[in-house]
């Protein structure tokens, strides 16, 4: 079996998810082509060397520089804070390497323009990690509506909720400053990217972006809060149907409410990421009094499952779809060919959220540009 080497630049939260995805992607899927862990970098060679020892990589590098640089390391996963997103893609690309990035794709739509011109022009491998929409269940409802199980849709609600910053006493940190580390940068990446593989493009939309808790504690008293808290976008799609988003850091009670509700002609489809296992799907179908939802839990009949388990509804968890990617990337790189969400899917959802700042900042319905 053939084998490559793995750089990851990061070990953070996700720089873990990711190792712990390579390390048990090849077992899990079989994969034709097994990820070696080759080499980590992080804000420093002592951290890097603390997360060499800890995820089992073959070295430590000292800088991310070096790991790009590096001939053993034939693939790079980029999992380190946005504003590195773009030098690093752009020397890995130069390398000639491919790259996996986790989202958003960089730190403004700038950084994502400039990232995708260095793909395409590099003709090499590209992948943008948006996880959430690998669940079994989700690839579930992609296939309903690509089959029109449901018939027209008329309607989209998507949200993603949580509520690490709904008490106004939590201390000011990084995810406070800066627009890039707001609500619109941190969390709307992931149900955008999920409403446009299920809808299709947006044709234009209207946003309010707003700060709950303008102040929170700081160590020298009260600081300013920067960025956004919460936003809600209204949408037409170009399909014709009709949408609406919220997102938000504050809502109190939510913990992952990656969540959907697709109204058609034919049915209706809810999924709560909170239960991730599960999707609701009503069918207009046979007489009025038996017509309800169905519970349907996930299972080997449904995309990607069966590589983790046999057994219907013993369910699928966040590190699996990380794995998911991981086979996806490795499939890309094996095949020579593009697997979907590539850096020009990530750029769409970059210029989505650029397109509802600016509809925020003057009251406007803007058209989204294409990408």
């Amino acid at each position: 079996m053939a084998e490559i080497g793995i750089g990851i630049i990061g070990g953070g939260y996700m720089g873990k998810a990711h190792a712990v995805a390579y390390a048990a992607v090849g077992a899990v899927f079989e994969t034709s082509l097994k990820p070696r862990l080759e080499m980590v970098a992080a804000g420093s060679l002592a951290s890097a060397e603390r997360y060499r020892d800890a995820f089992g990589f073959q070295r430590a590098a000292k800088d991310w520089q070096e790991l790009v640089a590096d001939p053993k390391v034939e693939a790079v996963v980029i999992a380190s804070p946005q504003a590195t997103h773009r030098a690093i893609a752009e020397a890995a690309f130069a390398a000639g390497k491919p790259v996996f990035c986790e989202k958003p794709l960089g730190a403004s739509l700038d950084d994502g323009k400039a990232m995708v011109a260095a793909a395409e022009a590099s003709g090499q491998i590209n992948m943008i990690g948006f996880n959430y929409v690998r669940t079994p269940a989700t690839q579930f409802v992609r296939k309903l509506l690509a089959e029109g199980a449901i018939g027209q849709v008329t309607w989209f609600r998507g949200e993603h909720t949580e509520d690490f910053f709904a008490d106004p006493a939590m201390p000011a940190t990084w995810r406070t400053q800066g627009r890039a580390n707001g609500c619109m940068g941190d969390l709307a990446p992931h149900p955008v990217n999920c409403m446009l593989a299920l809808m299709g493009p947006v044709a234009e939309l209207s946003a309010r972006i707003e700060t709950v808790h303008a102040t929170r504690p700081g160590a020298n008293g009260p600081e300013a809060v920067t960025n956004d808290d919460h936003a809600q976008i209204m949408l037409r799609f170009q399909g014709g149907a009709m949408g609406h988003l919220y997102i938000s850091r504050t809502a109190t009670g939510r913990k992952m409410g990656y969540a959907y509700e697709i109204h058609g002609t034919k049915g209706s489809i809810r999924f709560d990421q909170e239960d991730q296992n599960v999707v609701w799907l009503y069918r207009a179908e046979g007489p009025e009094g038996t017509r309800g939802f169905t519970r349907i839990l996930t299972g080997p009949a449904h995309p990607d499952y069966l590589a983790f388990c046999q057994g219907p509804g013993h369910g699928t968890g966040y590190q699996d779809q990380i794995i998911i990617e991981a086979k996806d990337f490795l499939t890309a790189i094996v095949s020579g060919r593009q697997v979907w969400p590539t850096f020009r899917d990530g750029l769409a959802v970059s210029q989505l959220i650029e397109t509802a700042h600016q509809s925020s900042e003057d009251g406007r319905w803007h058209a989204v540009p294409k990408t």
